[in-house]
């Protein structure tokens, strides 16, 4: 019963103005102190405790998701105030529609209300510039709750100066598949791009291997065409020998082999070796010596062989050479990073869970990288406020500085 008394007195010099004054000041000169030192730019929630909240005050389930609103209005001025530019909260989970019918229409109407809210003309995401994006299966929603959502976003699009990310409905699974599933479509669409700016290939790819085969083996069939059908010529002339032939077969060969170990390019190997075969052919032609250049034919200086050039191409043959697929070789992490939702976010800094439970439940796992802060809070999220935040944020800070001492303690040993 005194403790009973204790607290609706407590509550009551709490809720008096001069308390509410001195309340405001604490947390204004509190969060000037965050500011002082570096901020994440980052910060995501697990809004979690909701209807644990309400069982335990013997409320409605829909009137905790309410409370939970609150804390979550009292969190992004926190978070605004202090300097962190993209904020990311789990809303709704596309898993949440296994719950009673009941909950998921009074979600999603709360969730038009709120949003509705939030956006409007001097409210809160007005105040700080934040912008808002809904993250998620947008086609799982109703067209309502959709125009609705859509009309928060139009309604803050002209915000630049931060982010409010809600995702809704979302699971990280779902997000990397669908980055996936881009990437795919992106890569199966045939680029078009001059020669002088495709890339040089790898020589130990599998891509390069593939081409340097398929560039040696047409190579040999052109010279045996070539060799086939200046054979009855060569062969009736009268100053030609089986073992200049032999010869020419042999330095025919070595010329092949060292224009597939210098093979920069699938065009520029073609076009040398055709060269290369071109000049030997007019050395087995010539009446003179190998080593004298190609200058006259059957004792004639003015004529010469006709033969076909070896790098002539159709119009047709070199545009679809100019056509070429990306590399899937050329396919990365950040490739996949780039076509996730939260493409245009910084990095993920900072992630809170309340509610004591410890599993991030399918919630920002491609994001999460080696330098992300997880924390776990054993508060249920209505009761999540400044005095439970502001703590973490100091441990963020202090993690920060310990690492920039350590790295240039490590810097200073290596110079």
């Amino acid at each position: 019963m005194a403790s009973k008394q204790l607290s609706t007195i407590r509550k009551w010099v709490l809720s008096s103005p001069p308390a509410e004054w001195a309340l405001n000041q604490l947390r204004e000169l509190l969060i000037g102190a965050i500011k002082q030192g570096e901020v994440p730019r980052h910060v995501a929630f697990v809004m979690d405790g909701n209807r644990r909240y309400a069982r335990s005050r013997r409320i409605e389930t829909v009137e905790g998701h309410n409370l939970g609103f609150e804390a979550l209005a009292r969190i992004l001025e926190v978070c605004y105030k202090s300097g962190v530019h993209t904020v990311t909260i789990y809303a709704f989970s596309i898993e949440n529609f296994k719950r009673s019918r009941y909950e998921v229409d009074a979600l999603m109407d709360m969730a038009k209300i709120k949003l509705t809210q939030l956006s409007q003309h001097g409210e809160l995401l007005d105040r700080y510039g934040a912008r808002i994006r809904i993250l998620g299966q947008r086609e799982l929603l109703k067209p309502d709750v959709l125009e609705a959502m859509d009309r928060a976003c139009d309604m803050t699009k002209h915000n630049t100066e931060t982010v409010l990310n809600v995702c809704f409905p979302y699971t990280s699974r779902d997000e990397i598949t669908t980055a996936i599933r881009r990437t795919v479509q992106e890569y199966s669409k045939p680029v078009k791009r001059p020669r002088t700016e495709q890339k040089r290939l790898s020589p130990f790819t599998e891509e390069r291997i593939t081409q340097t085969l398929k560039t040696q083996h047409r190579d040999s069939f052109q010279a045996e065409e070539r060799l086939q059908d200046l054979e009855p010529k060569t062969l009736s002339s009268p100053s030609l020998s089986s073992a200049s032939l032999s010869d020419f077969q042999t330095r025919l060969s070595r010329s092949q082999s060292l224009d597939a170990k210098d093979h920069d390019h699938e065009a520029d190997t073609s076009s040398e070796s055709s060269s290369a075969t071109t000049n030997l052919h007019y050395e087995l032609l010539s009446p003179s010596s190998a080593s004298s250049p190609p200058t006259s034919y059957a004792g004639s200086p003015q004529s010469k062989p006709q033969l076909r050039p070896s790098n002539t191409t159709s119009p047709e043959h070199s545009q679809k050479e100019l056509s070429s697929y990306p590399s899937p070789e050329s396919i990365t992490s950040g490739t996949i990073t780039s076509h996730l939702f939260t493409a245009d976010d910084p990095p993920l800094d900072l992630m809170i869970r309340t509610s004591g439970v410890e599993r991030l439940s399918d919630f920002m796992l491609w994001q999460c990288h080696e330098e992300t802060r997880v924390v776990f809070l054993d508060v249920l999220w209505p009761e999540f406020d400044l005095w439970q935040f502001l703590p973490v944020l100091w441990e963020w800070q202090w993690r920060g500085r310990k690492e920039e001492q350590r790295r240039r303690l490590i810097e200073g040993r290596l110079v």
